[in-house]
C-alpha cells in the first residue's frame, strides 16, 4: 500500500490537532494510560473533565493504588463501564508492585499489567514514549478501512490482514510512527467519523480507495446499535449511582427506590457484585469495594 498517504497526514495533524492534555508535551506516561482507559467507548468531551480531575487527585500510580478501589469507581462518576476504574486501579497497583511506580515503556510490559489489551498497551507506548507500534482503534480502522480497502466500515474484529495492511503504512522511522499514529486517529475523530464524514475536508481524498469507488455502502453484517433506556446497564448505573453518593454502606431500600422492577434490579446487582464492583456489608448492606 501506498506509503504516500502519510504526509497529507501528517500536515493535517499539524495544522489541525485537538489540544488535549494527554498529548501535551508535559503530559506524563500515566496521564496517557489514564486517557486511554477512560477513551474506551466514551468521547472526549465527556473525558476532559474527569481526567483532570483523577490527575489533580491522583499524578501518579502510586496515589491511585494508595487508595481503595472503590474511590476509583467513585472517582469514575458517569463515565459508564465501571469495570475500567477497577482495571485502572489494578494496572496502578501492578505498575507500583513491579515496576517502581513508572509506567513501563515496553509494548509486553504494558500488556501484562490487569485490565491491559493489545491496544491500550501499542496506545500507551506509541503516545506515552513515542515508540513504533500499530496501533488499531476504531477511528484508525475506519480511516484505513476507506483509504487503503475501499470498504465504508471495518470488520466487526481486527485480524490479520487488517494489521498486516495498518502496518505496511506505518513508518519506519519511531518517531514519525507515533506521530503518525494519533494523526490517522484523529483525522478518524474529526473528519473520516462513522456518519457523515467530511469527504471535502480530508486530505487525502484524492487517494482514498473508497472515494475512488464512488463510496459504495457498507453491506456487511449488521453494526451494533447499543440501547441505554430499560436496559440493564441503565438499571446497573442507577444503582450504582446511589453507592457513589453516599459514603460507606448503604441499605438494600435506597437501592430498591433506584429502581421500580424487581427483578431487573436484583439481576443487575448480581452483576455487579460479580463485577466486584458493589460489595455486601452485614446481611443487608451495600457499598463501593
Amino acid at each position: 500500500m501506498s506509503p504516500s498517504l502519510v504526509d497529507p497526514v501528517l500536515r493535517w495533524y499539524d495544522a489541525n490537532a485537538r489540544d488535549l492534555p494527554w498529548r501535551r508535551a508535559e503530559a506524563t506516561a500515566w496521564s496517557v494510560m489514564v486517557s486511554e482507559f477512560m477513551l474506551q467507548q466514551t468521547p472526549v468531551s465527556r473525558v476532559l473533565p474527569v481526567h483532570a480531575a483523577w490527575m489533580e487527585r491522583w499524578p501518579t500510580p502510586a496515589d491511585l493504588a494508595a487508595e481503595s478501589s472503590g474511590e476509583a469507581v467513585r472517582a469514575w462518576g458517569r463515565l459508564g463501564y465501571p469495570r475500567r476504574a477497577l482495571r485502572l486501579h489494578g494496572a496502578a497497583v501492578a505498575i507500583v508492585a513491579d515496576h517502581g511506580g513508572e509506567v513501563p515503556a515496553e509494548y509486553d510490559a504494558l500488556l501484562a499489567l490487569p485490565g491491559v489489551g493489545d491496544y491500550t498497551a501499542a496506545a500507551v507506548a506509541t503516545f506515552a514514549y513515542g515508540r513504533r507500534h500499530v496501533v488499531l482503534d476504531t477511528n484508525v480502522r475506519r480511516v484505513l478501512a476507506r483509504a487503503l480497502s475501499g470498504v465504508e466500515f471495518p470488520a466487526r474484529s481486527v485480524n490479520r490482514a487488517e494489521r498486516d495492511l495498518a502496518a505496511s503504512v506505518l513508518p519506519e522511522d519511531e518517531p514519525t510512527a507515533a506521530t503518525w499514529s494519533v494523526a490517522v486517529m484523529e483525522l478518524g475523530a474529526l473528519v473520516c467519523t462513522a456518519d457523515r464524514p467530511r469527504c471535502d475536508a480530508c486530505p487525502v481524498r484524492t487517494l482514498c480507495a473508497w472515494q475512488a469507488a464512488g463510496k459504495p455502502a457498507y453491506d456487511g453484517p449488521p453494526r451494533p446499535v447499543q440501547a441505554w433506556a430499560g436496559t440493564d446497564r441503565q438499571c446497573r448505573g442507577r444503582l450504582m449511582a446511589v453507592l457513589r453518593d453516599h459514603v460507606g454502606a448503604v441499605g438494600k431500600d435506597r437501592l430498591d427506590a433506584a429502581w421500580d422492577e424487581p427483578v431487573q434490579r436484583e439481576r443487575a446487582l448480581a452483576s455487579l457484585l460479580a463485577d466486584r464492583l458493589v460489595v455486601r456489608v452485614g446481611e443487608d448492606r451495600y457499598a463501593l469495594p
